[in-house]
């Protein structure tokens, strides 16, 4: 691959990580008066995702679903429980769960 095909790709894929933060930022903003438009700005931001092969920053991962594409806020449209050594996030669309670990400081 010659560097400015690699230049080139590197470019979008900054346009695409880009695109996914303001889609998230978004998402957060409507949440409260229309809850299936932060849903589809969500299945947006995973189609480009998937699309430009870009791996989500870990805090954008805890506030999507994996299995319904909708966005989860804690105690609106998501459940938070902390067992042991991980926290469980159950999305209350679809029941789908996302264990995440986690260290208590002792």
């Amino acid at each position: 691959m010659s560097r400015m095909k690699k230049k080139q790709k590197n470019i979008i894929k900054d346009v695409a990580s880009e695109r996914i933060e303001r889609l998230f930022k978004l998402a957060a903003e409507e949440y409260s008066s229309n809850p299936g438009r932060s849903d589809r700005y969500v299945h947006l931001a995973r189609r480009i995702g998937m699309k430009y092969r870009i791996r989500f920053p870990s805090p954008l991962k805890r506030k999507m679903c994996r299995g319904c594409s909708s966005y989860l806020v804690p105690g609106s449209s998501s459940r938070v429980r902390l067992h042991g050594r991980y926290m469980t996030i159950t999305c209350l669309k679809c029941g789908r769960e996302m264990r995440i670990p986690y260290h208590l400081k002792e």
